[in-house]
């Protein structure tokens, strides 16, 4: 027998997530040194291994962790600041707030809420952009949560008055600051706001310093009309083709929305491997539109979803995002099989998993995978039955459901509690932040 460190042991629903969507029932899963070690049927596991701690996963589906592909998390502080506007709007009283309350420690204490509501709702994975990443890194990492993020850009000084020069000085360290923060591991990121706040010979520079380091590209793009319409204004085209001619596209950036791209936009994306981070929560809260998922997966985009930030989607919940980009894509259209609750499970795994290029550690329940896993319990009225898993997840599963969360083999969350922070102590602190 193998000796292992964790049994999740006899789970009624593994949902796999590989490229046949395949469940497994009555099944466990072994846990050793941080990964998965052994995936089957619950007495061919037993037989197999010998486990210093057992899980009980009955009554439960057990899935990958969800992978939030775009957030900004210290926005938990501005929940609430700015209702009843479109994304100029938002911006513009988020701006001026950020300027006065998200110095280093405000930032931590907000990605340290973040970091907390992710988890607790079954978010293991999280593409997080914000100012002050190094203050918003140690915090999430601090709580448990695979933490992806780096250095924001602005042609301008930005919300958090940084010169360019500054900003590349900061990018230049990230390695380091990241391999000091240590945690689980994450890609190094740059994060270039967007086309309308980035000028072309910026993004060209960090193109290059993106290339030559082996950073991952974020930033926002076709968020909504009046976006597309500045963008034009300051550059001549659109924010796609400022993205293309600068260098950027051809390193298979993550663009967050992508609400307001069009059909030779979308086959651009594909051709040079470019994923679009889904937000429909924040995309229908700010009447930015809908973006047409549906069509962005069909061209051949890797499509992830995204919560995007408190101060406009409210609340950093993932089963609700589920829920919601499928009854928008049924909605657009007018198609009630538009696509399947299963797809809509892999957006949320292997499908930001990819968009990372992390899909050789994370995104689904294979043996050699890094144990980022979520227990989901089903013995809840709104649960009972459960004909099939994944419309159970996508159509009356929520957040609440979430018991057990591991990521990297670590449970970070135990019968819907966290073990590395007390939750009274990390809303204290962020209640204090805002006196």
């Amino acid at each position: 027998m193998t000796d292992v460190d964790l049994l999740l042991s006899n789970a009624d629903h593994v949902l796999v997530c590989d490229a046949d969507g395949g469940v497994m029932s009555g099944a466990s899963v072994a846990v050793a040194d941080g990964r998965i070690v052994d995936v089957g049927r619950a007495e061919d596991v037993a037989r197999r291994v010998q486990a210093r701690e057992t899980l009980d996963a009955r009554g439960h589906i057990l899935l990958p962790g969800l992978v939030n592909l775009h957030t900004h998390l210290p926005m938990t502080l501005l929940r609430g600041i700015a209702e009843d506007v479109d994304l100029q709007g938002f911006l513009s009283l988020v701006w001026a707030e950020e300027a006065r309350v998200m110095g280093p420690d405000g930032t931590a204490d907000g990605a340290r809420l973040g970091a907390l509501e992710a988890l607790l709702g079954g978010t293991t994975t999280a593409l997080d952009m914000y100012f002050h990443p190094e203050a918003a890194h140690r915090a999430a990492v601090e709580v448990g949560l695979r933490h992806v993020i780096g250095p924001v850009f602005f042609s301008f000084p930005g919300p958090d008055n940084l010169a360019w020069a500054e900003r590349m000085t900061l990018l230049a360290s990230w390695p380091e600051t990241l391999a000091a923060i240590g945690g689980p591991y994450v890609p190094r990121a740059l994060m270039p706001h967007a086309p309308v706040t980035v000028g072309s010979a910026h993004l060209r520079e960090l193109a290059e310093a993106a290339a030559a380091g082996g950073y991952l590209i974020h930033t926002h793009a076709s968020e909504n009309t009046e976006e597309n319409d500045q963008t034009k204004a300051a550059e001549g085209r659109r924010p796609v083709a400022v993205l293309e001619d600068s260098g950027v596209l051809a390193l298979r950036p993550v663009l967050a929305h992508g609400v307001r791209i069009n059909d030779d936009e979308r086959r651009l994306l594909a051709a040079r491997g470019a994923s679009i981070a889904h937000c429909p929560a924040s995309n229908l809260k700010l009447a930015s539109g809908a973006a047409d998922l549906v069509a962005m997966r069909a061209e051949g985009i890797e499509v992830g979803l995204g919560t995007d930030g408190c101060a406009s989607s409210n609340d950093l919940d993932m089963f609700a995002v589920m829920r919601q980009a499928s009854n928008l894509a049924r909605l657009v259209h007018h198609d009630p099989a538009a696509v399947s609750s299963r797809d809509i499970v892999l957006c949320a795994t292997v499908g930001g998993a990819r968009a990372l290029g992390m899909e050789d550690r994370i995104g689904t329940v294979t043996a050699g995978q890094e144990a980022d896993l979520v227990l989901v319990d089903t013995a809840v009225p709104h649960l009972t039955p459960v004909r099939d898993p994944y419309a159970a997840l996508v159509y009356s599963a929520g957040r609440s459901d979430v018991r057990h969360v591991l990521v990297a083999g670590e449970v970070v969350v135990r019968d819907r509690e966290p073990t590395r922070v007390r939750t009274r102590d990390v809303i204290a602190a962020a209640r204090a932040r805002l006196r």
